[in-house]
């Protein structure tokens, strides 16, 4: 497991510093001695996803427990008092599209996951059942939109409804990945706004709050007719970075497009205002991109290339090669959310990458040497305590 700490790295005076816990909810250990408190220990484990279907509930949450046990988690000094709230009304429930992220977030939190039974009938109909009472209760509901997003779009409102019509007080859908987010804005006539309309369908189905993790475009949350927390992943992939110890002189960020440049900028800043080149392409159809040039000097430099989300890969593996032909030393690819479909994992196992860096936002079914997962469920897991708690969320990332 990668692990550091940005207080030790010569990137952390430009890193964003992350207030959070001072001691494990879920496993009690608490903080070396030798750090200081405030700032950002490593959520940069690599988070290999345990086989859920090999074991009993009650084993797999163990087996993972085990697991966290060892690792350096997100500590706040926000939460060294015990909450004024009764933390007997904060239930947390998972769908099936990520079980070990919900399960992950449930043990930091110190937490159960709520008892629910999902099932699909014959004509693939979905029924939930919530196996405990929510009356009253504030209900966090971790389902990302992954493939397949209308299958797991579904069960999250169905999920919604079943906790509405139980008479929980306050219903909060917890979207490590916003499915659709893409389809934001109508490029061509006739064409729907299936980011508003997906909006549109959360809030109808009841819930009161969304929890978001980057998503595609900053609009995206001005299609919600209720309150949106956007949790950034940037900072676990900056920690992981600066474990790496690389000179700042040697790095350069890479947007692998025009529209990406916003959030590769705001990386470079955070290590240590690194000099940003960008790729020009032009796509000529859906997940079909074509490189055409290079803006900005990459030659003898180790190149970061970030974005939210790697789909097929066609985009990161295109510029990938121009970045090589341009005289790149090793090109890293990093980003929030890893899609990979076919034929992503063929592309990005090519050896055009020295390492390809996502988070579990969504769950990777295939593996190669090149990948390295890292883990938010700290991250949001805090972001949960703080909106149960009434508390600051943007302060997570000062």
């Amino acid at each position: 497991m990668a692990s550091a700490f940005l207080a030790n790295s010569p990137c952390s005076p430009m890193l964003g510093r992350i207030q959070l816990r001072s001691e494990c909810r879920a496993c009690g250990l608490a903080l070396g001695s030798s750090r200081k408190r405030g700032f950002l220990p490593v959520t940069a484990s690599v988070a290999e996803h345990l086989t859920f279907p090999k074991s009993s509930p009650s084993d797999y949450e163990a087996d993972l427990r085990k697991l966290l046990s060892g690792r350096d988690v997100l500590h706040s000094r926000a939460f060294q008092l015990h909450s004024s709230r009764p933390e007997e009304r904060l239930k947390i429930f998972s769908g099936t599209a990520n079980l070990p992220l919900a399960t992950e977030i449930a043990c930091y939190m110190g937490l159960e996951l709520g008892k629910r039974t999902i099932k699909r009938f014959a004509d693939g109909e979905i029924h939930v059942h919530l196996e405990e009472s929510v009356r009253g209760c504030d209900i966090f509901l971790v389902q990302p939109t992954c493939p397949p997003a209308n299958e797991n779009l579904m069960e999250l409102f169905v999920m919604i409804d079943a906790c509405r019509r139980a008479h929980a007080k306050t219903i909060t859908a917890v979207i490590p990945y916003f499915g659709y987010a893409r389809a934001d804005r109508k490029t061509l006539g006739r064409e729907s706004i299936a980011a508003k309309l997906v909006a549109n369908l959360i809030t109808e189905a009841g819930a009161n709050r969304v929890l978001a993790c980057d998503l595609h475009s900053g609009q995206s949350m001005g299609y919600f007719d209720i309150p949106v927390d956007h949790v950034y992943g940037q900072p676990v992939i900056l920690d992981y970075l600066a474990s790496k110890m690389i000179s700042a002189d040697d790095l350069v960020v890479v947007s692998p497009d025009v529209g990406g440049v916003a959030r590769a900028r705001a990386f470079a800043k955070k290590l240590s205002d690194a000099p940003l080149a960008i790729v020009d392409k032009r796509r000529q159809g859906h997940n079909v991109s074509e490189v055409m040039n290079l803006i900005g000097d990459v030659k003898g430099k180790i190149a970061i290339m970030v974005d939210d989300m790697i789909d097929t890969a066609g985009t990161i593996t295109n510029g990938a090669a121009l970045l090589r032909q341009e005289g790149a030393k090793a090109v890293y690819a990093c980003c929030t959310h890893g899609v990979f479909s076919p034929p992503a994992i063929e592309r990005l196992s090519g050896g055009l990458f020295e390492e390809v860096i996502v988070t579990n936002t969504i769950p990777v079914k295939h593996s190669f040497k090149q990948l390295t997962i890292l883990s938010v469920a700290n991250l949001l897991g805090e972001t949960i305590w703080r909106v149960y708690d009434d508390s600051s969320v943007s302060s997570i990332f000062r």
